[in-house]
This record gives C-alpha cells, structure tokens and sequence, in this order.
C-alpha cells in the first residue's frame, strides 16, 4: 500500500493544532517557540518510525503531550518532554543534546522517562526494577511520573494492535501498579480510564458486559438524575449559592470489582450513578458553603450516617477534598451526592497540577509533600530488592485514610486499617522500634489493635525490645514494613556471619577459596539469590555442606548448573517432549505436547481461556486468565510466562466447583444431588449446604468435562425451582 507522505504531514500539523486548543494553562510567547521546537525535533527524529497500527510514530508522543495538556493540566515544558519522550531511547539524539536544545531541566526530565533496559534475573523483575527507579524521580521533579502515566494511558488506548499475550501482559502491568499510583496522585479521571482499559482485556467478556448494560439503561439514569436534582436546584437557586451538577456513572471496573467483591448482581448495585454539586465559592467561605448546601440537600432527601466523608475538614494525603453522602431518593433508590467547590473540583480530576496551582504557600508541607517525604526513606533504602519495594509501595496506594492523634493532639494520618505498631512507627522509627504496647483513649491494647478515626493513642516503649518477625504480619504501612525488615535483616546480618565462619572452615578443609565465583556455585546449589540468607541457613544447620565436595573441578573451582540457565533453556526447548496422551495444552508457539501442571489456585478446567508460567522448581503450572495471582505475574514475571491453549476434546475429568443459593424448599436438596449424580453421569467430590431462615446455600466440588459442560451444567441447576443463583467457584 502507498503512503501518502503530503496527507500525513497535513494530519501531523492538525494533531499539532489540535495539542495547543487543548492546552489549560496560560502560555506566552516563549512557551509557544519552546513546544514548537519540540515538536519539530519530535518529528525530524521520529520520521521514519509507524507504530504498530502502521500509523506515523509522532501521533504518539503528539497524544500524550495532548493528555498531559487536556487531561492533567500540565504546561510548557511537560508538553515539550511528553513531545520528547522517547527520542533518547528510539532515536539518535542523546542526553546531551536534549540539554543543548532545552536546558537542564528537560534534560532531567527527558532522563527519568527513558525507558530502561536490563537483564532479567530470578531474584527481581526488570518491570519492578525500572518502576522503582522511575520513582526515585518524585521527589526531584513530580513531572516524570505525570507524563510517565499519560505515556501509558495512550498505550492502552491504543493496545488493541497489539498481540493478545502482550495485551494482556501491559493490561495486567497498568492495573497492577499504575493505576494505583494515578489513584495516590489524585489524577482519578486517569485512575479511572487505566481500570477500565485494563479491565477490558483482562476480563473481555465482562467488560463488555457491564457496558451494554450501562448503555442500555443510560437514558433511564438521565431521566432519574434530571427529576431528583430538581428540588435541590431549586433550593440552591433560592439561598443565591452558584453551582452547577453533573451526573456521574461510575466507572466499569468500579462496577466490576462491585459485583465479584460483593458478590452482586449489576442490577443490585444501588449507587451506580452519582451526583455531583460543584459550587462557586470565596476561598474562605468554602468549607461554609459545602455544609449548607449539604443542609438543603438533606432537607429534601434523607441521608444515610453510615455513608458521610468529610474531606473538606480533612483532605485526604493526595489533596482530595469533597463532602460525600448517599441519600434515599422518593422512588427509594440510594444516590451518591458529592460537594465541592471548582477548586476541589479541579484538584480532584487534575491531581497534582491543580494541588500545585492552588498551593498558596509553597513551603509549606501538604498532605501530599509529606507522603513523598515517607516513601523517599523507602525508596532510596539499599536493602530491599525491587519486588519487595513494590509490595510495600503498593500498600499504601490504594488505602482509604484515618485521622487519629497523639497525646498532646498532634493530628496523624494513617491507612484505614492501620495499627497501633503502624502510629507508632510513624510517630518516629526508634519509638516503632522500641514499642511494646499502647494505650488507645486510655485503655490498654496490644499493638495488633485497628484504629478508628478520632482515636488518641499513647505509645508504651522499653530500651529493651526490638522488632520481631511477626510484627510484619500487623502493620500494613510501607514505613512500618520497611523499617522493620530493615532491623530483622541487621540481626540477619550477626547471624550470617556465624554462618560464613562455619563455611571458611568447611572450604579450608577441601582446600578450596572463598571466591565470588565459588560462592556464585554455592547460590546456584542450594537456591539462594543473595549470600546472606545462605549463611543464616548454615548457621542453623539447615544447609548439608556435604554436597559441596562432588562439585569440585581442576584447580579449586566449584561448578554447578544454574537456575537461570535452566529457565533460558525452557524458553529454547520449551521443556522435554512428553508422549502421554492425556495431556490437552499446547505451550508455546509450536504445537509440542509438553509437561505441565494445573495451578490450584484456579483450578482451570478446558475452554478457560489460559496460560503458562514457568516456576522455578516445579516446573510449567498454568493458570486461568482471570487467576487472582495472574495480575502479579504478569506484570512482574512476564519473561517467564508462555502462550497457552486448549488442543483436544478427550473426555477427561477436571476439578471444579459450583455454589448457589435460593429458598430452602423441602426436597430440594435430594434433586440437586440426584441431577447431578444420575443424570447429567457427574462425579461429585463433596458436598455441603447450609440452612438459614428458610434461605440456603450450597456448594459442590465436581469433576466435569470442560467449561462448556459446566456453564451447561450451572444453566440446569439454574432451572430448579428455589435456586435464585448458581455460578462457578471462583477460586
């Protein structure tokens, strides 16, 4: 096919256009030449680029410099890195270059985005790696991860050209740890649109189910929105408060993680749709204004107490504020209302642009400043490995937050299922250290205690303690978490150096030399990714140091065959050729029958739509695509996993289960069982019902067929009279 290079530069230049209307920050002159030259640069650098769609390369740094403009609400100089971003990487222009062309600061920027490569080992994820990396650009320039994450949000958007695996892989990836990091910066609308894309190539068929069902009710909810905001309107009118509402559907994954988490049906889902009231209000006066307009609200519509947020007295970490309540409407359906003001609005749906804009004082500390200041420590600390580094980082992306306060009322915030071990490391490390107890609004409580919001809480310490080993099991903060694994891996430490000692012996009894490569044979012989918990298992006498003499070669040298070499050998050959007939999956590109397991915690029966992962000791287990673990596989493991598919239609038996609930009818019971025994010929493995108040529910273990046969099956039980629901185990 020939391209039409004059219509491309046409539709370049328009692109171009088209980035500057969208632009939501004053620029002058001088940003004007400085993003022109990025994009004349962009574009000379990017010429003989196309994407996978076959489209001009340029239309993707084009569009999300577009997001950072419309969608953030960023300036001059993070349009003109977004313009950049991947030249340093894909094309000729170096570094110094960019800092010739754009100055130091670009340079940096520009610096931090690039993506990086390096060797894939069994002790960290090269992904984790550079995600922890890219991190430790926040509390230098904030912009990095905002055209980081717009970079990414443009690749979902566009993920449909890509192969399913590798959908899957980057759709995993986002949700995984992107997303929860748009959601700690305050960008929800990105947050949002990163779930869902995700969602729609993680769980395609659901996805696409909640949308048809959305969109064939959205002319219902419009029409509910228009009637219920009436009266409010009207009242809003009357005390002379500018506003203006909006109605807001919530997004697919929210609905989603609704359903599995609260195990519902989307049409018992009551807050589908919000309202939101956004008030044009003095500074000053907009804490005043959001309460009375609540008052009115309230007058017309009965709230419920359960479901108040006051962020406006409060802001969340992230700068979030806005009053939430959810109120019973006349037709009896419970609706979400929101308050705020244009600057809360613009905060919430621009994060951190917005926070900085707003910020009267630029040195003092927010909510937000003090949360980078707590994961620098864990950022920059030199002992956890990137996996770890993303656990703890993760735990505080997501949480929802508490108000809690020391003795003399100094006001603390913390994740809502904190602890008070949590309080009181993040009260200072030494008094987390030292902690053996507290004492919340003056009672005595173990340091396993939850907090609530509005609790006092006094620390009790001894010079004597030190931090234990199943402390890590109740403290959910990453400070707490990281400065506890930090002092157990120091007492780790003495313990190793016992067990180094007991080693020297051991080599000097075969004559041998504590080399690096030596030491490197050992790692690989007993399955260790780092000395020091070698050396602790030796002084424990864990390790039999027997094994070591068989491995000596010709000039003091040990030798054995690695791990990794194992796993880089799986990928060439796929693993050995099997010749059982019983197996049903083909693994990889060739139509090669090879060993395998069946992952147990998904239990994946034939039709399930799948894939492999190669373990490091037991070899391929496969998993089902929505397997709860496969999200964390995906995104840290990728080099590790392998295309996988059902081949053959053998009638072999798979492990799964059925639950459902419905009228305790009499009788009901010996059908199920007698159905599904007699004469659908289905093995049961268990069985168990529980009765309540003339409700039941149940569950089956069986063996069936295929997924085909199950969804058969459940279409059955479905039909009993009594049964309101049935559906498959998901484990």
């Amino acid at each position: 096919m020939k391209i039409d290079y004059e219509k491309e530069k046409i539709e370049i230049e328009n692109a171009y256009a088209d980035l500057l209307n969208s632009v939501k920050v004053e620029l002058d002159d001088d940003d004007l030449k400085f993003i022109r030259k990025a994009f004349d640069v962009a574009v000379d650098a990017h010429k003989e680029m196309r994407r996978k769609s076959g489209e001009p390369y340029i239309f993707h740094p084009i569009a999300v410099a577009k997001i950072c403009a419309e969608e953030i609400g960023l300036g001059a100089t993070s349009i003109a890195c977004a313009l950049l971003h991947d030249t340093v990487e894909d094309t000729d222009l170096t570094l110094d270059d960019i800092e010739a062309l754009f100055g130091l600061k670009s340079r940096k920027i520009i610096d931090g985005l690039t993506k990086m490569y390096g060797i894939f080992d069994l002790s960290k994820s090269a992904q984790a790696e550079n995600f922890r990396k890219m991190l430790l650009t926040i509390p230098e320039d904030i912009r990095v991860i905002l055209v980081k994450l717009a970079d990414r949000l443009h690749n979902m958007r566009t993920l449909g050209s890509m192969r399913k695996d590798k959908q899957l892989k980057i759709a995993s990836e986002t949700s995984y740890l992107y997303a929860p990091l748009a959601h700690r910066l305050g960008l929800y609308g990105i947050k949002s649109a990163l779930e869902d894309l995700s969602l729609k190539y993680t769980h395609e068929e659901e996805y696409k189910e909640i949308e048809q069902k959305l969109e064939k009710s959205k002319e219902v909810r419009e029409r509910f929105i228009r009637q219920f905001s009436i009266p409010i309107k009207e009242a809003l009118d009357k005390h002379g408060i500018k506003y203006s509402i909006k109605g807001r559907t919530k997004s697919i994954h929210s609905l989603w993680n609704k359903i599995h988490n609260k195990n519902v049906a989307f049409e018992e889902i009551y807050d589908v749709f919000a309202l939101r009231i956004i008030i044009d209000a003095e500074p000053e006066l907009e804490k005043t204004e959001c309460w009375k307009t609540y008052s009115l609200v309230t007058d017309f519509y009965r709230p419920n107490p359960d479901r108040l947020r006051d962020w406006v007295s409060h802001p969340k970490q992230n700068g979030y504020e806005s009053l939430h309540t959810t109120v019973m409407s006349p037709t009896g359906k419970w609706v979400e209302v929101q308050i705020r003001t244009i600057r809360m609005d613009e905060i919430a749906e621009k994060g951190l642009a917005a926070h900085w804009k707003y910020k009267e004082n630029k040195e003092e500390k927010s909510g937000f400043d003090l949360w980078i200041s707590q994961i620098r420590e864990l950022i920059e600390s030199k002992d956890s490995d990137a996996l770890d580094f993303i656990d703890d980082f993760k735990l505080n992306l997501f949480s929802d937050e508490i108000f809690v306060f020391t003795p003399d009322g100094e006001l603390k915030s913390l994740p809502s299922n904190a602890t008070a071990l949590d309080f009181a490391f993040e009260v200072h490390s030494e008094v987390g250290a030292k902690c053996i107890g507290a004492k919340v609004n003056h009672k005595l409580v173990p340091l396993s205690y939850q907090l609530k919001s509005g609790d006092q809480i006094e620390i009790l310490t001894s010079s004597k303690q030190t931090p234990k080993k199943d402390w890590l099991n109740y403290v959910v903060t990453s400070k707490a978490k990281s400065k506890i694994k930090t002092s157990l891996k120091e007492d780790q430490k003495k313990i190793a150096a016992d067990g180094k000692e007991i080693l020297v012996r051991k080599f000097n009894s075969l004559k041998l030399e504590l080399t690096e490569l030596n030491l490197k044979e050992l790692l690989k012989l007993y399955g260790y990714s780092e000395h020091t918990e070698m050396y602790v298992q030796i002084a424990n006498g864990k390790l039999d140091l027997s094994k070591i003499k068989p491995l000596i070669q010709k000039g003091g040298e040990l030798k054995h065959s690695s791990v990794k070499q194992t796993i880089k050998e799986s990928f060439e050959t796929l693993y050995k050729k099997v010749t059982s007939n019983k197996e049903e999956l083909i693994i990889g590109d060739s139509n090669d029958r090879l060993d395998y397991k069946l992952a147990p915690c998904c239990n994946p029966i034939p039709g399930d739509d799948v894939f492999g992962f190669i373990t490091i000791n037991d070899g391929i287990k496969v998993h089902r695509n929505n397997c709860p673990n496969a999200k964390q596989l995906r995104a840290n493991y990728a080099y590790r996993i392998l295309k996988t598919k059902w081949k053959s239609k053998e009638s072999l038996a798979f492990l799964t289960g059925v639950k459902f609930s419905g009228m305790d009818n009499v009788g009901l019971v010996n059908q199920i069982t007698s159905f599904i025994s007699k004469e659908r010929n289905v093995n049961m493995k268990s069985i168990s019902f529980e009765s309540e108040g003339g409700v039941f529910e149940g569950k089956i273990m069986l063996y069936v067929d295929d997924k085909q046969h199950l969804h058969h099956l459940i279409s059955h039980l479905k039909k009993f009279d009594g049964i309101e629901k049935a559906e498959r185990i998901e484990v």
